[in-house]
């Protein structure tokens, strides 16, 4: 291709959750403009999850260096941290992993459907902000289409297990009764929204919380438990015996001294899980007597364990992705020779339409529909001559024959413009 698709990503895979959350982007907007000013990307798009911080861009030659560049300035880091963190890919290889990632394939939890959503509004976004164009646009359409196929066809998401339902399901394994004890939901986001499905579904009582009362009524509304204000949590953890906290809050928000202050007089113990990303409950909470913590590695860990029964389903899924790829660079080839063959069918249009005015004038005519007979058979005639050699030059972009495009190029007399998409 000779517009290159970059993945350059930091994830879970080969990052563990303290060194991938400092790679986290704190402001997606001013990322795609700083993106789009200095890393030599045309396109991006930004998908950043609790286990994974991704960038997908389209530029006209290799630009990984000028991605690091502007990644360390956003994140505040140096670049030196990318090299043993970052994986970077290109062309077919970046898209065979999107089409893993909206199969399911690569989600910590196999088969999870979290992160199709994730994609969806990742690409949502970066439209809004015009930080994707044509390229990026058709690949992750194209790329959800069929990942939601290979979904559904495969069985891979069948009784998903998902991060939310796997902490619960951690709760469950270390609290004895737990339908008995008070539960604490920190947070009213994606995660927090699938913990408190996993809890209605078992059919857990649970508090919720977060910065405003009225964002956990209206959480509650749609998610169940029952919404308690911020500030009386924040000096309450001693009410509590399990506490979920999914916030993307850039401090700690479960302190060491918030704790400690919380077991004095609390006979029972107390059972923490930090799904956040950054975390934002305090290490050293741990080391508190009675105190039970566990975050997103922890429960990476579980997941390799309770996976088992999908891994069947793995090289069927891989298969459908080696097909797809295939098709998918296809599509991403054919938007070579799209200005090129826009251009000449928009010329030939508005010479066809000079023509016909002129015809018409020379023979005067009135009646609408006769005009309408005359100008059906115009473009028939333009239809029948162009869509062939046109549809050639297509197959030849899309078999990556980029020397037929460019002598049709110069047969047609296009000039290429760089136009933002």
């Amino acid at each position: 291709m000779s517009q290159n698709i970059i993945n350059a990503r930091v994830t879970f895979r080969n990052s563990p959750i303290h060194i991938l959350e400092r790679f986290t982007i704190k402001d997606i907007e001013e990322a795609y403009d700083q993106f789009k000013k200095h890393s030599g990307l045309d396109e991006c798009v930004i998908i950043q999850t609790c286990n994974r911080i991704e960038l997908f861009g389209k530029s006209k030659s290799q630009e990984v260096d000028k991605i690091k560049k502007t990644w360390a300035s956003l994140a505040g880091l140096e670049e030196q941290v990318f090299d043993e963190n970052m994986e970077v890919e290109e062309n077919q290889n970046a898209l065979h992993h999107l089409l893993k990632l909206t199969s399911g394939l690569d989600s910590m939890v196999l088969g999870e459907e979290q992160i199709l959503g994730q994609i969806k509004n990742s690409i949502t976004s970066a439209r809004e902000r015009k930080a994707s164009g044509q390229h990026l646009n058709t690949l992750f359409d194209k790329a959800i289409r069929i990942g939601t196929r290979i979904r559904n066809n495969s069985g891979i998401g069948k009784g998903g297990i998902s991060v939310g339902s796997m902490a619960v399901k951690l709760a469950e394994e270390n609290i004895d009764e737990l339908k008995t004890k008070k539960t604490l939901l920190i947070g009213t986001g994606e995660v927090s929204t699938l913990v408190a499905k996993s809890l209605q579904r078992r059919g857990y009582a649970f508090d919720v919380t977060s910065r405003t009362l009225s964002r956990s009524e209206t959480f509650c509304e749609t998610m169940g438990g029952t919404p308690v204000k911020f500030e009386e949590i924040l000096s309450g953890f001693d009410n509590y015996d399990v506490i979920f906290v999914a916030t993307t809050a850039p401090y700690f928000l479960v302190t060491y001294e918030r704790i400690t202050e919380a077991m004095k007089d609390k006979n029972k113990g107390m059972m923490i899980l930090d799904l956040s990303n950054p975390r934002t409950v305090d290490e050293k909470v741990a080391t508190i007597g009675g105190i039970k913590l566990m975050n997103l590695d922890q429960i990476a860990e579980m997941v390799e364990k309770n996976m088992n029964a999908r891994l069947n389903k793995v090289k069927t899924v891989e298969s459908i992705i080696n097909e797809e790829v295939s098709v998918l660079e296809a599509s991403m080839k054919r938007l070579e020779a799209e200005p090129l063959v826009k251009d000449v069918f928009k010329n030939i249009e508005s010479l066809r339409e000079k023509e016909l005015q002129k015809a018409l004038q020379m023979l005067d005519e009135k009646d609408e529909k006769r005009i309408k007979i005359i100008d059906e058979l115009t473009k028939a005639v333009v239809e029948s001559i162009v869509s062939t050699p046109m549809n050639n030059i297509r197959k030849a972009s899309e078999q990556g024959n980029p020397e037929v495009v460019d002598l049709a190029s110069k047969l047609f007399d296009y000039k290429k413009q760089e136009q933002a998409d």
